[in-house]
């Protein structure tokens, strides 16, 4: 019998069968499993997940601090919080969920097909400190414009208060319905849980949906406004009419708050970013996992595909694997399950059928990561600032009458992503409300994305783009829609009821879709473990 004395953390989530006629969405497993042999091993922590679509993190994290006597904080778990040490497990063969860094270093090209970057809040900046990233990563200039397509041209979104009597996006009474909602001159609430659009037409009024929060929410999530929670997609807004009575009351109350409040002091060893940007690293966002993985050693097993979990005589859970070394048991005294939801609730349906019910009723639509690259000259002139293609990148409001969801300007975002008189657009197509593309073709989804740009950024007489990478997602980002948090709340209730403590819920279903917000939420969860280990577990 083999003993791992460390905590565990898997990914069960099967590859997805590929689209026709286009790479293949996400790797599969090549190889056939044979039970050649069953192992026994013992754990306190089970992690299943090492990050579904934009929480690659996840998985890692809950680990992050786990191993205070190494200069790993791989799970915040273990060595600090009297918890033993952490395995990971993870169905593929890589680490990194659905991060997909790509390089053609031979061209000079290198991109990204799953999530693209991220804030870099504290704790997003301390996992890369802690896995010895600090000095390889990169930060977008803060100064950068993003841009609104509206009536056919790009425009300026604002990026500080003070910019916004002056931009083009809104109309002079729009920007005067805005201010006034936001004072709180506007309908009350209607005692319902509201969709994002309800909540925003309602507060700041009609322009303020169609021109930015719109076009937002099909940028973050792919979503539909009109079928989105406020509550759950965007819970610190609502918050703030929640606490305050408006939004401008409930942001000068929660600036009260901090004063009585004050955080700790921040961790000297972070790098300040210079204002409100965005991060990556040096070599794309692959870089975390694998730095994770590399400290993390023998504690993380790729390619163990989690078949089924079932509760043990003692307190923990007994999961099963399929590895190439054959069938593998484990006994750990706590699971967490990072997966995506539909695949927890596949195997946690022989465990309670209420939860496996309520875990099945998150959607995903599919989303396209569609990579091209055009000489400098292909850019309308009218687009450049200095002479350069400057910028985040652009969005587009469904109304606009194009496909694409939106564009980053990625070689203007991070250095070394493209070589010399090339830009390099990551575009995004497809979502809630516009599932076809799954019927689309690889050319066809390029085909699209170039059309759409030569209406606004590409000169319409431009030579044909490279094409580096056509990623289809046929699950990619779950929709945070109108009930949203009661039925991950009836989930959680329904393990509970069965009595499946310890058996926890993670991932960005639950944390939020935002690569840093999972990194926050995997720190919360570790806490939770750690807290439910020492009162329960080890007594």
């Amino acid at each position: 019998m083999r003993s791992w004395p460390c905590s565990l953390g898997i990914r069960s989530s099967p590859p997805q069968k590929p689209l026709p006629n286009r790479r293949r969405t996400q790797e599969p497993v090549s190889r056939k499993w044979r039970p050649q042999r069953r192992a026994y091993a013992r754990s306190d922590k089970v992690l299943i997940g090492f990050a579904p679509v934009h929480v690659v993190i996840q998985g890692l994290k809950e680990k992050a601090e786990a191993m205070d006597h190494d200069d790993v904080k791989a799970i915040a778990l273990a060595t600090r919080h009297g918890v033993g040490e952490v395995l990971v497990t993870e169905a593929r063969g890589r680490p990194g969920g659905n991060i997909t860094t790509v390089e053609k270093a031979d061209e000079g090209y290198l991109w990204e097909e799953g999530p693209n970057s991220f804030q870099p809040s504290d704790p997003v900046l301390t996992m890369a400190v802690d896995s010895g990233l600090k000095d390889d990563l990169v930060f977008g200039d803060p100064n950068a414009p993003r841009f609104v397509l509206w009536e056919g041209k790009l425009r300026p979104v604002p990026s500080k208060p003070g910019d916004l009597p002056f931009f083009d996006l809104m109309s002079i009474p729009g920007k005067l319905r805005a201010g006034l909602g936001a004072l709180g001159i506007r309908p009350p609430p209607p005692g319902r849980e509201e969709s994002v659009e309800d909540f925003v037409r309602r507060n700041l009024g009609a322009e303020v949906f169609e021109r930015l929060i719109e076009p937002f929410c099909s940028g973050v999530y792919a979503g539909d406004p009109s079928k989105l929670s406020m509550k759950a997609a965007f819970g610190k807004v609502w918050r703030l009419e929640e606490t305050g009575g408006s939004i401008i009351g409930g942001t000068i109350k929660t600036i009260q708050e901090r004063g009585k409040n004050p955080k700790p002091p921040r961790d000297p060893r972070l790098p300040t970013p210079k204002g409100q940007t965005v991060a990556s690293f040096r070599k794309g966002l692959a870089m975390l996992p694998d730095a994770i993985t590399s400290r993390l050693g023998d504690k993380v097993k790729l390619s163990w595909k989690l078949t089924s979990i079932t509760k043990s005589d003692s307190k923990g859970y007994v999961l099963v694997y399929e590895t190439p070394e054959g069938v593998v048991s484990v006994q750990a005294k706590s699971v967490v399950m990072t997966i995506p939801s539909y695949v927890a609730s596949d195997i946690l349906r022989p465990l309670s059928s209420d939860a496996a019910d309520a875990l099945s009723r998150f959607y995903y639509p599919p989303v396209a990561a569609v990579t091209i690259s055009y000489p400098k000259e292909a850019i309308r002139k009218e687009c450049l600032i200095d002479g350069e293609l400057q910028g985040f990148g652009q969005l587009h409001p469904r109304s606009q009458g194009v496909e694409t969801l939106g564009t980053i300007y990625s070689s203007s975002l991070f250095p070394n992503r493209a070589p010399a008189g090339r830009v390099l657009l990551l575009n995004y197509i497809g979502g809630s409300t516009n599932t076809g593309i799954v019927s689309k073709t690889e050319s066809e989804l390029v085909e699209a994305v170039d059309r759409d740009l030569r209406k606004m950024l590409i000169n319409p007489r431009a030579v044909d783009p490279l094409v580096l990478g056509v990623r289809v997602w046929p699950r990619a980002i779950p929709q945070f829609l109108i009930g949203h948090l009661d039925h991950l709340e009836a989930a959680k209730s329904a393990l509970g009821r069965g009595g499946y403590d310890g058996l926890f819920l993670g991932g960005n279903y639950v944390a939020g879709v935002a690569l840093g917000r999972c990194v926050e939420g995997a720190y919360e969860s570790a806490s939770q473990i750690s807290d439910y280990l020492t009162k329960y577990a080890y007594k």
